[in-house]
Parts: C-alpha cells; structure tokens; sequence
C-alpha cells in the first residue's frame, strides 16, 4: 500500500479504513463506503479509449513525494527524486511518464502529455523513443525542473539540464546539459547539446534552435543545475529520514 504521505510515513489508505470502520457505528452503510473511500495523492488511472489498463506509479522508495503534489498513473519515479508541493505528474493520458534518478520537480510543476493510444492501438506521433523504449514523457538523470515549469509531450529532456521557472517545453527534445533560462517555450523543435535559451525566448523553429549560444565557461547559469540537483537530493533524503522516524 502507498502512504498517504510520501515514502517513509506510516499512515496507509489501510489505516485511515480502519480507523473509520472503528468509529462509524450506527452510521448508514452508504455513507460509511463513502467515507473509507480515502483517496490520496499517489495512486492509478482510471479506465478510459485511450488508456484501457488502470496502473500505479513506480516510485523508487529513496524518492520523497510531497502530500500536496499528485503522481497518477503509469509514471516511473527514480532514486532521489524530490517531488514538491503541487506538482502534478500526471501519467492518465499519454503514458508513460519517466522521471529519471536524482531528478527533481519543484513546486507548481506540471508533467503531462497528449494521448498515446486510442482503444489499444498506439498513437506514434505523441511518444519518443528513448534507447528503444517508447515514452509519453521521458526526463533523464539529473534534470531540474524549477517553480511552475511544465513538460508536455510528447517530449524528451536530457540529462544534467536544467529547466527554469515557468519554462514551457511541447512536442521537442531538449539535449543534455542544456539551460532553459525562466519563462522560455520550445515548441516543436530539437535543442541540441550544451545549449541555453535566453529568458523570455520563444523557440519554434529547427532553425532557431541551431542557432543557440553554446553554454561556455564564462556563461552565468553555467553550474546552476548542478547546485539545484545538490540542494534537491538532500531535501528528498531529509524528508524521508523525517517521517520514517514518525
């Protein structure tokens, strides 16, 4: 059973029935299936044409998922990942979703993605492929994704990039080591290696996206991830280590 937490609390969907079932005598039955009908904010899909297997997310134990962000559906969570409040990684549409190791989804963010079947069949032009595997979604190792971001797919981000706040990615691959300074959108394009989008950039032409500077010694933003990545793997272990003891 997933905690209604996050990875290292006690309290499951399991306890909080029983409780309920403890304390409702004398009340009507429909109400009380009601009652120890407790959702939480880990947990499946439901039914739909274009998602006809209910499943739940894969979440690396190691990983924290705040209480007031949501992981619904077929999304794979690796090792470290520090997910923060309101957040919606959503895998109920296109699917799957896959967040890579020592990643982390900070406040606001939102992952998501068009439909990747319909009644069964794939629907090829809304997944990427990514090492012969098919993704609604894929974000590799090591990616921040900062306040208010949000990933749409079909798309890739690579690994050691950093997204900035309120940045917008949709139907585009985004390389390795790359930045996306705050409030930028790539649209439709591949961002090659080693490059940065300037803030407020909107980028939706192939040509645009060749063009990009490359991130240089001397660029300002150029070790920003890799503080971000620090500073969100300690949270997630603090967090666990927190409510474990709880």
């Amino acid at each position: 059973m997933v905690s209604l937490f996050a990875a290292g609390c006690t309290s499951t969907v399991d306890d909080l029935t029983e409780s309920v079932e403890g304390s409702t005598s004398g009340v009507d039955e429909t109400e009380h299936t009601t009652v120890s009908n407790i959702e939480t904010n880990i947990g499946s899909n439901v039914l739909t044409s274009f998602n006809e297997e209910m499943e739940n997310p894969d979440i690396d134990p190691s990983a924290y998922v705040h209480p007031l962000a949501s992981v619904i559906g077929n999304v794979h969570i690796g090792t470290n990942v520090m997910i923060s409040p309101g957040a919606s990684v959503r895998g109920d549409e296109g699917q799957p979703i896959h967040v890579g190791d020592n990643s982390n989804i900070q406040d606001g963010v939102v992952l998501h993605a068009l439909e990747t079947e319909e009644h069964g069949e794939a629907v090829e032009h809304n997944l990427v492929e990514v090492d012969g595997e098919k993704y609604a979604v894929y974000v590799g190792d090591r990616v921040s994704m900062a306040h208010q971001s949000h990933i749409h797919g079909p798309s890739k981000v690579g690994n050691d990039t950093f997204i900035g706040m309120q940045s917008f990615v949709f139907k585009a691959t985004v390389g390795n080591n790359c930045v996306l300074e705050p409030v930028c959108a790539v649209i439709g394009v591949t961002i090659p290696d080693g490059r940065y989008v300037s803030a407020g950039t909107i980028v939706t032409t192939q040509a645009q996206a060749d063009t990009l500077p490359e991130i240089t010694d001397d660029y300002a933003y150029k070790h920003t991830n890799e503080a971000v990545v620090h500073v969100n793997e300690q949270l997630a272990e603090g967090y666990n280590e927190l409510f474990s003891e709880a």
